[in-house]
């Protein structure tokens, strides 16, 4: 095959992410498709929409990899939305997940293989399950702690039923049947056999075919069996016996009562606890051992998708579970109907390197139009080898990793991916909005109102300790035993304690500085090198009580510098550990950080976002060119974003709280004073104060990004209402502070939602209220400006910009699931046809200025969209490939833009976007616009600039003018009727 017939990666244009369920389905996508491209999408980038456990409202608890989700349609609906997408020209990007698959579902039919034949199930190997646990009781089997409350317990109270049912066995657990290991079907088969004898003849057939059933039984390989022939005896056999055993029932009804009636004594009868003692010793000798869910902090021996017991992680490492897995994924592939690929939690995989050269390999397999490991398949992956030699950067697939950067980390240079999600880029464009000269003021006003000072680099070590304590414990002592055994092979260091070794290793994971490092050979990358040692030296810099030996000890496993006497078998076992280790980094800083320190810090909340650190107050506009420069040297195709659906809250709350950065003062007095007006409101527990200090910060900030725009009806306000105390329920729980998901404190909780049914009542005698609008509404109308530079920054960018559902218009959401609702599109594209109409009629610009004097109801936003992302899409060149420049402003507000140049091809184009507003508009209903707020400002333009411009967002025409030899472009002009510009040669 010749390059000039090298598949190459679709780079979308625009992203438009959907999230498909039961309540949005593909035949809701086909009929929206039409107006998704009217708007200037490029690509639908989907959640996942292959087979997941019933109900699910996100599509990550997947239970089959290799078909639809029946929920969200058939295959007919499915093509009918593909050739909706074609027939308009638009690619479509899909959500996979590799990491994990949920376990609390019969659909997950690889899942119910294991546990009813255990390491001799053809599965086994799916699933990251340790078979030799550090718990010797659990040899063998796997922990299910599916359970509500201590086993006992509830077998006792009747919790656990023995089914029959087509010829097998089941226990059922709550609503999941759980099978039966075949051989011990022998415990319910034989008990009062007698009896069934008695009905019978001495020959008769029914019984002599139950014997015979039953010999079948006792000759079934053992669920521990792992040879090939002897696995493959197993499952061919059980099937044949559970067959013979349901066609007796059906011949002999004497043998489905005799089943029957055991089924009811193996039962039990409630308040007789004896009459468990059968179908207790029946579950004893499973291949699973079903547990209490607290359990699983310490004993769990499958691996998780973080802390969440329904999710099993599999073991991608494996070619044949690979291959199985993704079988669905390349066939739509292959026929176009996925055009690129979104990887859910990459840093879960064993090897994530490894998975995604995987990954890109057999995309262009499948795009050159053959069958993997077939002749032509053969010659497709030799010549896929030979491009690489070729071109190093050569990628036949779009993909982009889901993968969160820490300050000042890049993605591994050897990843084979056009880039990451976007994380990075939300939380450095919402940083501009965010005054970073107030800093200290705002520790002030935050140690002030809560009555201490938070150190948020403290706060993430504590929490990432408390979740290593309360929810990974399991995990963290699996490494310490690993580890323990390759410290007994060596003499220099066999004296280090299992206790030593567990504390070492948790200390070092609680200052990591990253999510996960990334070995899979002998040789460690250099920024892993730093990243672990940094981490060793901090832990051993705050831990002076334990020996700094066990520390170093650990430091080389995990940098792989062996002995030079370390046999071969000693090196793969330190490999093995530190690729083990790697997998814990990640969920411990996503608990400890994203789901614990973010609901405990509030200086300024619009900064806890995944992927931020709050310690940093905001990002100035030299750092967010930095990154962007960066980012279009290395990834300039990456998904860019400022909403996900982790998003902690939307982007349109962010920019309302940022704007509290330009008003230390204002804050301080209001919430103070507020706190004043509503401590009647409080209630006092065991002399504590509800809610605490902390709590109530949070409260008042929520309130005000979350507020509503416009008036509301009753049924509106109740709704809000409702929205925030769900909301702060979450917070109270994830902060883990007075309550959590583990034991909540319902006696706190409602003291907390009775303070938000106080302060938010609507009635004369609620002076909150009436204190609380006015600063609302201000920065409401600051937030509106700022939410439209956001947009445009982020389409005008190096990268592919991404629309999180419904935020073409002004959105007020908070955390899932609150920002998981489904979206009103009648709504949008309606709101979207009247644009269309009105601007033919009047023109951009004057529309433009009718839709800022109606910013309530947010369609300037989506007017802003529709301009520049059509406009995007036809002319690429300078976003596709084009240089990025970051521009100068001189004079008064020279603080208040943030400006750039996207040079591609001929055409030079200028972004500006005002920031920073709240300084600029000190009057309510003020806009930044105009020569009294602009003053002498201008934005010098690059060299080779022409001087006439038009604005692509509402078709103005601006002059450039010489300013000390330099062409300069006055704001005040620039910025007199919109404070956004996206400026291409008139």
């Amino acid at each position: 095959m010749g390059a000039p017939n090298l598949p190459n990666a679709h780079i979308p244009s625009a992203t438009y992410r959907l999230q498909f369920n039961a309540g949005f389905t593909f035949a809701d996508a086909t009929r929206m498709i039409g107006y998704l491209h009217d708007l200037g999408v490029s690509d639908v980038y989907a959640s996942s929409y292959l087979a997941a456990k019933e109900g699910s409202v996100h599509g990550y608890d997947v239970v089959n990899q290799t078909i639809l989700n029946k929920e969200v349609g058939d295959e007919q609906s499915y093509q009918a939305m593909v050739e909706e997408l074609s027939r308009h020209g638009m690619g479509h990007i899909l959500d996979f997940v590799p990491n994990h698959m949920c376990i609390e579902s019969a659909d997950n039919v690889w899942w119910m293989d294991v546990l009813e034949n255990g390491m001799s199930s053809p599965y086994a190997h799916f699933f990251d399950i340790d078979w030799e646990p550090v718990k010797k009781e659990l040899t063998g089997k796997v922990l299910l702690p599916l359970l509500g409350d201590q086993y006992g317990k509830v077998l006792e109270a009747g919790g656990l039923q023995l089914l029959f049912r087509e010829g097998a066995f089941f226990v059922q657990c709550y609503s999941l049947p759980i099978p039966i290991e075949p051989r011990s079907y022998l415990r319910i088969l034989q008990h009062r056999l007698d009896t069934l004898k008695e009905r019978f003849p001495p020959d008769a057939g029914p019984v002599q075919e139950l014997l015979s059933i039953e010999t079948g039984l006792q000759h079934l390989p053992l669920p521990t069996e792992r040879d090939p022939a002897q696995m493959g005896e197993r499952h061919r056999e059980k099937e044949i016996i559970k067959k013979r055993l349901w066609q007796l029932c059906q011949d002999a009804p004497e043998v489905m009562e005799f089943i029957a009636e055991n089924v009811r004594i193996f039962n039990g009868s409630k308040g007789d606890p004896n009459s468990f003692d059968l179908l207790d010793q029946l579950l004893r000798e499973q291949v699973y051992r079903l547990s209490y869910w607290r359990v699983a902090t310490e004993e769990i021996n499958y691996r998780r998708f973080f802390d969440i017991n329904a999710l099993a992680a599999i073991r991608m490492e494996d070619q044949g579970v690979y291959d199985l897995t993704h079988a669905l994924l390349f066939k739509l592939i292959r026929e176009g109907k996925v055009t690129g690929v979104r990887i859910d939690h990459v840093d879960g995989l064993y090897d994530p390197v490894s998975y995604l050269q995987n990954l890109q390999k057999s995309a262009y397999i499948q795009l050159c139009g053959w069958e993997p490991g077939g002749e032509g398949g053969n010659g497709a992956e030799a010549e896929y080898f030979r491009e690489l030699e070729r071109q190093p950067c050569y990628q036949p697939l779009y993909a982009v990793v889901e993968k969160i950067l820490m300050k000042g980390e890049q993605l591994p240079e050897q990843w084979p991916v056009a880039g990451s999600t976007g994380y990075e880029f939300l939380n450095s464009v919402n940083g501009i909005f965010v005054d970073t000269e107030a800093a200290k003021q705002f520790d002030r006003i935050y140690d002030r109102f809560v009555n201490r000072a938070f150190d948020f680099t403290e706060i993430v070590y504590q929490k990432k300790k408390l979740v290593m304590q309360v929810s990974l414990s399991g995990e963290v002592n699996m490494l310490a035993h690993q580890l323990n055994n390759i410290a007994e092979q060596d003499r220099l260091t066999r004296d280090f304690t299992l206790n030593s070794l567990v504390r070492a290793i948790s200390e070092v994971i609680a200052c990591f500085p990253v999510y996960r490092t990334y070995a899979n050979s002998a040789s460690v990358r250099d920024k892993d090198v730093q990243y672990i040692e940094a981490a060793v030296s901090k832990a051993k810099r705050w831990n002076p009580a334990i020996s700094g030996s066990v520390f170093d000890f650990l430091r080389d496993v995990l940098l792989l510098k062996a002995p030079e006497r370390a046999s071969e078998e000693s090196r793969r076992a330190w490999l093995y550990f530190a690729m083990r280790f790697q997998q814990i980094t990640g969920p411990v800083m996503a608990k400890g950080l994203e789901d614990t320190a973010f609901y405990v810090y509030h200086r300024l909340i619009s900064l806890n976002d995944v992927g931020g650190m709050p310690g940093k107050f905001g990002t100035t506009v030299e750092a967010f060119h930095g990154q962007n420069l960066e980012r279009n040297k290395n990834f300039p195709h990456a998904m860019i974003t400022t909403s996900t659906h982790d998003s902690k809250r939307g982007e349109d709350v962010r920019t309302r709280i940022d704007a509290l950065s330009e008003l230390p003062e204002l804050w301080q007095k209001s919430v103070m004073r507020w706190s004043r007006i509503n401590k009647g409101r409080g209630s006092l527990i065991e002399n504590q104060r509800v809610p605490d200090r902390n709590e109530e910060y949070l409260i008042y900030q929520t309130l005000l990004g979350a507020w509503p725009a416009g008036g509301l009806d009753q049924a509106g306000y109740d709704a809000f209402r409702g929205r925030i105390k769900d909301y702060m329920i979450k917070a109270l729980r994830e902060a883990k502070v007075n309550s959590s998901w583990v034991s909540p404190n319902s006696t706190y909780e409602d003291a907390v939602l009775g303070f938000l049914d106080g302060i938010l009542e609507q009635s004369p005698g609620n002076p909150f209220l009436r204190e609380f609008q006015p600063l609302q509404r201000r920065l409401s109308r600051c937030g509106l400006f700022s939410s439209l530079s956001q947009s445009l920054l982020k389409m005008t960018a190096p990268g592919v910009p991404d629309f999180y559902q419904g935020t073409e218009l002004i959105e007020f959401t908070l955390v899932d699931p609150d920002n998981r609702r489904q979206v009103d599109y009648g709504a949008r594209i309606e709101a979207l046809r009247e644009l269309r109409a009105r601007e033919a009629e009047i023109g951009a610009q004057a529309l433009c200025r009718e839709l800022l004097e109606q910013g309530d109801n947010g369609r300037i936003k989506l007017f802003l969209i529709y301009r520049v992302l059509n406009y995007r899409r036809q002319s690429r060149d300078p976003f596709d490939a084009g240089e990025y420049l970051p521009l100068e402003a001189q004079g008064a507000r020279e603080r208040h833009v943030c400006a750039f140049a996207r040079k591609g091809g001929a055409r030079t184009l200028i972004v500006a976007a005002a920031r920073l507003v709240a300084t600029l508009m000190p009057e309510a209903g003020d806009s930044p616009l105009g020569e009294t707020v602009w003053q002498d400002t201008v934005l010098l333009l690059p060299e080779g600039s022409g001087e006439r411009f038009r604005n692509v967002v509402n078709d103005q025409q601006v002059e450039a003018e010489r300013r000390d030899g330099r062409l300069a472009i006055p704001l005040a002009a620039l910025f007199s009727e919109v404070s956004v510009a996206l400026l291409e040669p008139a």
